[in-house]
């Protein structure tokens, strides 16, 4: 039997309490169980993400994949439901599943993000942008809509700006508001990936570049594209002007995708100051307190104010060449 990373191990724990533990203690099994069921034999280096254990494997007739295996959340329910729906358009390939054990077996690709491989933020954008496109299909009428989770963040703004001290002028905390009320409540019924970002788009043969790890949602493309923009957080940190440099995320991202730059605006500045409020209630992944999380927090606040200021943007020139992948 396959021997449970330490790492993984340890993090389930302190995260989930008993049920990660027991969890952790029946993986082995389970992992046994599909690769008997499915015909595979383990065929390298275990590796594992912050909620799963990916194991790549050979199988007897069908050559090589990736079993994955992910803890028993609701966050992670419609994984499959997205890859069967993509059909490996943008996507790697579903090739079967297991719901009652939140596991897949997938279509095997290289272990290199888009994010270690390239340093040009437009090339970035742009693979993000159009792997968004293409994965813009219409989503399967049983999973979970964006525009029900409106209600919830819209209370949420208004708790964490009650509880908590930040610098979040008035007229940023309306323009969120605004756009829960304007965008967020009436969403169209495209599928989603709902975690997309350049640490969850890795290199591949069949296509230069292959979306994982998708939450599956029937929302807005915006969305997506706005929780792209926030995981740019530390280009956009060092650069010598954030309002430009957002300006060229948001058209590189927006012209690769087909969203347009205001709708992708919106959303990101919602995003934005949903991350400064996250951060004072409960730290970063890579800062939990300190110095590094002040700074971080106070980008936050920076960045959703630069995006509330729409004549500044309206006035902005057009789109210039960028990169292709």
């Amino acid at each position: 039997m396959i021997e449970v990373p330490e790492v993984l191990a340890r993090n389930t724990v302190a995260r989930e309490g008993a049920t990660g533990e027991r969890w952790i203690s029946e993986l082995p099994g389970i992992v046994a169980e599909l690769l008997d069921r499915w015909g595979c034999a383990v065929d390298g280096e275990l590796m594992f993400g912050g909620v799963g254990l990916v194991v790549p494997v050979v199988r007897e007739s069908h050559g090589p994949a990736v079993l994955k295996v992910s803890f028993p959340h609701p966050g992670n329910v419609h994984e499959p439901d997205a890859f069967a729906a993509w059909a490996g358009q943008g996507a790697v390939l579903l090739y079967e599943r297991d719901d009652a054990r939140f596991a897949m077996l997938l279509e095997r690709v290289g272990s290199t993000t888009l994010g270690e491989s390239e340093t040009d933020e437009d090339l970035i954008a742009s693979v993000a942008g159009q792997l968004s496109r293409r994965l813009a299909v219409p989503a399967p009428a049983h999973l979970p809509r964006l525009s029900e989770r409106a209600d919830e963040w819209a209370e949420q703004l208004g708790v964490d700006a009650e509880e908590l001290e930040h610098n979040i002028p008035a007229r940023v905390l309306d323009f969120a508001h605004a756009t829960v009320r304007d965008l967020g409540r009436d969403q169209p019924g495209t599928l989603v990936h709902g975690d997309l970002h350049a640490r969850n788009i890795l290199r591949a043969e069949r296509e230069p570049w292959l979306a994982v790890d998708p939450k599956g949602y029937a929302g807005d493309q915006g969305y997506d594209g706005a929780n792209f923009l926030k995981t740019r957080a530390f280009s956009l940190l060092v650069a010598p002007d954030l309002r430009a440099a957002t300006l060229r995320l948001l058209d590189v991202f927006g012209e690769a995708a087909g969203v347009e730059r205001e709708r992708l605006r919106h959303w990101a500045q919602l995003h934005a100051v949903q991350a400064a409020f996250w951060a004072r209630r409960h730290g970063f992944r890579v800062a939990r307190g300190g110095p590094e999380l002040e700074r971080l927090t106070a980008f936050a606040e920076e960045l959703a104010e630069v995006l509330t200021d729409g004549k500044a943007f309206a006035a902005a020139p057009g789109l210039p060449d960028h990169p292709r992948p």
